[in-house]
Formats: C-alpha cells, sequence, structure tokens
C-alpha cells in the first residue's frame, strides 16, 4: 500500500514538471531579413527588419533600420550632409520594398548589429555621404557585421537593389549553409554571346563608301 502511494506522489510530481515545462518560454530568435527600395515616390533606399526575441529571453522585437540623410536635397550631390539611422519606414514601405533574404541570428549575432548601429547613430556630423557612407554602406557593414564577405564596389554603392544581389550572390554558399530563405531568384551568370548561325561578312571599304 505504501509504495503505492509513493508511486500516485511520484507520478504527480512528473506530471506537474511536465506541465510547468512546457508553460515555459519557448525558444526563439531573432531573424534579420535585408530589403531594397528602388526610386519611385522616394529615393531609393536599402535597410534591415529585425523580428523575434533572443534565445536567452527578453520582449519580442518587430524593428526596422536604415541609414539616410536627415534632409533629402540636392545639397548631397554636392558633399556631406547630417545623417540619421531611421527606425520608422512603415508597414506599406516596407511591403512594396524587394526582400532580398533572411537569416536566424545568435544571441551574440544580434548583440553585434545592435553595436553596429549604434555605432552608425553616433557617427560624428554630418556622417551621410552619397558616395562613401550611404544606406548602402549601412547594410554592407550589418552584412560584414555577422560574418558575410561585403565588399564595397563603387560601381554599386548607389544601386541597392544591384548591391544586394551582388552580395546575395557572393555569399549564396555561406547563407545556405546558415539556413537563409532566399526571397529573390538569383541571377543567371553571364554566359559567352551566342555564336551567329552564319558568318558575319564585314563590306570592304570600297563597298562601305559606295
Amino acid at each position: 500500500m505504501a509504495v503505492q502511494i509513493v508511486l500516485r506522489k511520484l507520478t504527480a510530481w512528473l506530471a506537474a514538471a511536465l506541465l510547468l515545462a512546457g508553460a515555459g518560454p519557448a525558444a526563439a530568435a531573432v531573424t534579420i531579413t535585408f530589403y531594397s527600395h528602388e526610386l519611385g515616390s522616394s529615393f531609393p533606399h536599402a535597410f534591415v527588419t529585425m523580428a523575434g526575441a533572443p534565445d536567452r529571453g527578453g520582449a519580442a522585437l518587430n524593428v526596422d533600420y536604415g541609414f539616410s540623410a536627415k534632409t533629402i536635397s540636392p545639397a548631397i550631390l554636392w558633399g556631406r550632409v547630417s545623417g540619421e539611422v531611421i527606425s520608422d519606414h512603415g508597414a506599406a514601405y516596407i511591403r512594396g520594398s524587394d526582400r532580398h533574404f533572411s537569416l536566424t541570428l545568435s544571441d551574440d549575432e544580434y548583440d553585434r548589429v545592435m553595436a553596429t548601429i549604434a555605432r552608425w547613430r553616433a557617427s560624428p556630423q554630418p556622417s551621410y555621404d552619397l558616395g562613401s557612407h550611404n544606406c548602402v554602406h549601412f547594410v554592407a557593414d550589418l552584412a560584414k557585421t555577422i560574418g558575410m564577405a561585403a565588399d564595397t564596389p563603387a560601381k554599386l554603392m548607389k544601386k541597392p537593389r544591384s548591391y544586394l544581389e551582388h552580395v546575395t550572390a557572393e555569399n549564396h554558399g555561406w547563407l545556405a549553409a546558415h539556413h537563409a530563405t532566399f526571397w529573390r531568384a538569383p541571377k543567371a551568370p553571364a554566359g559567352p554571346e551566342p555564336k551567329p548561325a552564319h558568318p558575319l561578312r564585314v563590306p570592304s571599304s570600297r563597298a562601305a563608301s559606295s
């Protein structure tokens, strides 16, 4: 009889422990997504969103970050102007932008991303330079922060979509190994130009002048 009582108590204790474990916080993580926005009703732009909660716990977040001139004016064509990290792109703007790739951040990667954003916020003013310190440089820095290769070729640093397509292609293996989600199909590699079905005939100078 005593054994049965002990077994019943043990069973009840195990059931309670399982219920408490189930009621605990679920495993979570922060997902970062890289976006571009082409020229339309607003200036071309590159930015990121982050959603989720760190594995260590804490409030869930749903935020966005980009870097921009405080005032979009012809002055940005002439030199440095005041810049700022912005975090109010708006749901409609984000929906109208191009998602490139998403991946899950470890807590350490998330902390490094936030430290990089803080560093950009603290940049001495004037901090925005269209050629060397713009929104594309900002997302490139964030990509580097989490371990991606993110060079900054001058010809792409004013082209947010083309730049993020470049970064996606350059890091495709790395992203796949980190279980990233690709939202845009990779561009087909440029192949050799097709040969004509028949040899081209180059007109002689006499024929060309006649």
